[in-house]
């Protein structure tokens, strides 16, 4: 729901409410995944995205944390208030109207449960990385736990290697139950 290339209402279902991202309709097709796949595991599910997907992440966590349990963004528009208006504006109208704090992040930090790691590259020309650290500030102000990874010189869409690894170290700790690899005991190619 709330996809392009549907009908008008199929799109309408995320007007004004970013905080949507499909999630119901998400969350209803992993289940009945699940209840056809015995093996298809869905108590420890985790969700990751980048930019507007990054902001999806948090909303998981947030606005359904009795399924999502795990979630990495980044780059993400975690406050549709403070981003570039042209994008914000298509999916949340003008003015500005109680809608934008309903689907901000940063307003709803209080209710993050579940493993979050956001990461932000320090010249993203996209999303202004304060959009991620205004999330830090406010999950740190309601006494959050959380990962951030901060990445020198990344812009929006190069944040590479390092934070990929990073990435699946998080998800193999925090769904998996493991102990990621010791990567400092093994020579990595550098990018």
């Amino acid at each position: 729901m709330g996809t392009n290339n549907r009908s008008r209402a199929f799109h309408d279902v995320a007007w004004k409410n970013l905080k949507d991202a499909g999630f119901p309709d998400r969350i209803l097709w992993h289940k009945a995944a699940a209840a056809q796949y015995p093996w298809y595991d869905i108590s420890n599910v985790g969700i990751f995205g980048a930019s507007a997907g990054g902001q999806s992440a948090v909303s998981a966590l947030l606005f359904h944390p009795d399924f999502y349990k795990v979630a990495v963004a980044k780059n993400g528009c975690f406050d549709n208030r403070i981003d570039k208006t042209w994008w914000n504006e298509l999916w949340m109208g003008w003015p500005v109207g109680i809608e934008y704090s309903q689907s901000s992040a940063v307003d709803n930090a209080h209710r993050l449960q579940g493993k979050l790691m956001i990461a932000v590259g320090e010249m993203d020309d996209n999303v202004d990385p304060f959009c991620s650290f205004q999330l830090a500030d406010r999950l740190i102000k309601a006494g959050k736990d959380f990962d951030m990874v901060y990445v020198p010189g990344a812009n929006h869409h190069t944040l590479g290697t390092y934070t990929e690894r990073k990435l699946l170290d998080f998800f193999v700790r925090n769904i998996l139950g493991q102990t990621p690899p010791d990567w400092n005991s093994k020579p990595i190619e550098l990018e």
